[in-house]
């Protein structure tokens, strides 16, 4: 705290401020509200060692190139990793959804991604790709956490190589898409609703060159809040349309198509998140993430049901990792 109110006192050194922690996220950063004279704003204490703030600054920037709204950064000490932010508010985009306002939101944000895709470099040069290597990573947090660490079962070579299979055709589905901006982990946590009812973005420093899809399965297949399908799919059609309207997609795209790599995106996606949420609660001691690990599982399952090449995946889900997930939920975790 020694540096923080170091920090304050450089940005107001005649007036006294108030100091209190707001929630986090699942990075190592932290937040604070601070009140001064009247006013609100966000400090973020973002540990250089462990964060990167001259890239949270740079893709700041960028994103209000593009027009989105995210906060303004009006103090820095990166050497410190401290920003002093705009306050927001507290409005999540999640706690207004409900069956009678998903209609009015979710398009809206949706229309958001159009922005997002454009963003392709920053300051500090192009975005990372999303390639293989990153997919592939991704995805292997599924064992090393979820099924090692958090479920305690061991994997035999046959369900190994099952699984590596697996992993390669997920990361093709993804790769034969259409290549963009790509937020990450665009949700209804991380968009927020302003006073003027216009949609902010945040936690956004973490953006690739991706497929197009991604943030839109991020979007509808929220891991913190589920939908019925019959509203997924009219959201995910609505937006294939919008990307074959603005080019983004050719002809070769059919509904079926973009369907399917819809759902394999999803999957990979979820895949990834049961073993992040693991590592979060085993490794960084962040209990909140586990009450949405059946969910986050319900959405893999769901999506392997429903294809060949997923078959041997989804026996293994069905017969051995719920099973599993399920007893280690009664025994407290």
């Amino acid at each position: 705290m020694t540096l923080i109110c170091s920090f304050l006192s450089t940005v107001w050194p005649e007036h006294p401020y108030q100091l209190s922690a707001i929630s986090g996220d699942a990075s190592f950063r932290r937040y604070f509200r601070v009140h001064y004279q009247g006013k609100n704003y966000v400090l973020m204490d973002s540990p250089p060692m462990l964060e990167d703030g001259q890239r949270f600054v740079a893709v700041q920037q960028a994103f209000l190139a593009s027009g989105l709204r995210v906060p303004l950064i009006l103090q820095q000490d990166l050497a410190a990793g401290l920003l002093l932010l705009e306050d927001l508010g507290d409005q999540l985009l999640l706690d207004l959804l409900s069956s009678e306002t998903a209609d009015h939101w979710y398009p809206q944000a949706l229309a958001e991604l159009v922005k997002i895709r454009t963003i392709t470099s920053t300051s500090q040069g192009p975005l990372p790709l999303f390639d293989r290597a990153f997919l592939l990573r991704e995805m292997q947090l599924f064992i090393d956490w979820f099924v090692k660490v958090h479920l305690s079962l061991e994997l035999s070579n046959d369900e190994l190589a099952m699984l590596a299979t697996l992993f390669d055709v997920l990361a093709d589905a993804a790769l034969e898409q259409p290549q963009a901006g790509m937020h990450r982990d665009y949700h209804a946590r991380n968009l927020m609703v302003l006073a003027n009812q216009q949609l902010a973005v945040i936690d956004f420093q973490d953006i690739v060159i991706g497929p197009v899809s991604y943030d839109a399965v991020s979007l509808l297949k929220d891991c913190y809040k589920r939908w019925p399908d019959e509203f997924v799919v009219q959201q995910r059609d609505e937006f294939f349309r919008q990307l074959q309207q603005s080019a983004v997609l050719d002809a070769s795209w059919t509904r079926e198509r973009f369907a399917k790599s819809f759902d394999l995106m999803g999957l990979q996606r979820h895949i990834k998140v049961c073993g992040i949420f693991s590592r979060l609660y085993h490794r960084d001691g962040k209990a909140g993430y586990l009450a949405d690990l059946p969910r986050v599982l319900d959405y893999v399952i769901d999506a392997a049901v429903q294809y060949p090449e997923c078959q041997a995946f989804c026996q293994l889900l069905q017969q051995k990792i719920q099973p599993r997930l399920l007893e280690v939920i009664a025994c407290g975790q």
